[in-house]
Parts: C-alpha cells; structure tokens; sequence
C-alpha cells in the first residue's frame, strides 16, 4: 500500500494531490466556462470508495481521493443553479492489467469491471440524472 501518513515523503503527498486535486481542478477551470456559456453539463469525478475513511498505509491516497469527494459537493453547490451537474463514483479495485499485477493473489472476479463503472459514469453523464447533484456514488462490484 504506501508508508504511514507521518512517514510519508513531500513528493508522495505532492504526487497524489497532483494526479487526483489538481488534474480536477485544472479540468474544471477548463470546461466550466464552456458549460455556463452552453447553459449547463454534466461533470463526473472519480473519487475512491476507500476516501469515505481513514486507512493504514493509504494517508496520501485517502486524503486525496477525500478531497476529490469534498471538491465535488462544493462544485455541486456553486454550480447547479447554472446547470451544470456535478458528481463523484467511488470505485473499489478496478480490474486493470496493472491491478492484476500489482495483486496476483486477489480474485479479480470481485472488483468493478471498466466497462460496469463505465456505464455508471454514462449515467450519472445523461439526462436521467438530470437530479441528481453532488453525489459520490460507490461502485463496488459484483462479489
């Protein structure tokens, strides 16, 4: 998993924060103008089902995926009265070649299919969910 959160490098807690706040961040500053010009959107963000709490030897990974669930409400809140829709999935393991690797003793039959998350990220993206706002969806699996 990773060191324990008071072992943990500046450039481990700068990566996470990087590759889970920042690319956000930067993405919405991106199509949220384009959004409230077009009249309203849908943003999806993919949080992690393990964010919801603290978690040995996660501190950086948890805290990052935290902050994602956190930026999505506060995105929900500024941004629906414009239209635009905004939430959150939260995945456990997704079954990736690199998973597998990373993971050769786990049974891959019980974490989300790409193609299972997908199909939720095309909902919470359409008009049915049209009222749904500020949500972080857990997407666990079949096991």
């Amino acid at each position: 998993m990773g060191t324990p959160a008071h072992q943990t490098a500046d450039a481990d807690w700068n990566a996470m924060f990087d590759i889970n706040v920042r690319t956000l961040l930067h993405a919405t500053a991106a199509v949220v103008p384009r959004m409230i010009e077009a009249g309203g959107g849908r943003i999806v963000n993919v949080g992690a089902f393990a964010a919801q709490k603290g978690a040995a030897l996660m501190g950086a990974y948890v805290a990052a995926k935290s902050a994602v669930i956190r930026i999505t409400e506060t995105l929900s809140a500024e941004l629906r009265d414009m239209g635009i829709n905004v939430n959150c999935v939260l995945p456990t393991i997704i079954d990736t070649p690199e998973n597998r690797a990373a993971m050769p003793g786990a049974d891959p039959a019980r974490w989300v299919a790409p193609g299972d998350l997908a199909n939720v990220i095309a909902f919470l993206a359409s008009d049915e969910a049209r009222a749904v706002h500020g949500v972080s969806l857990p997407v666990t699996g079949l096991g």
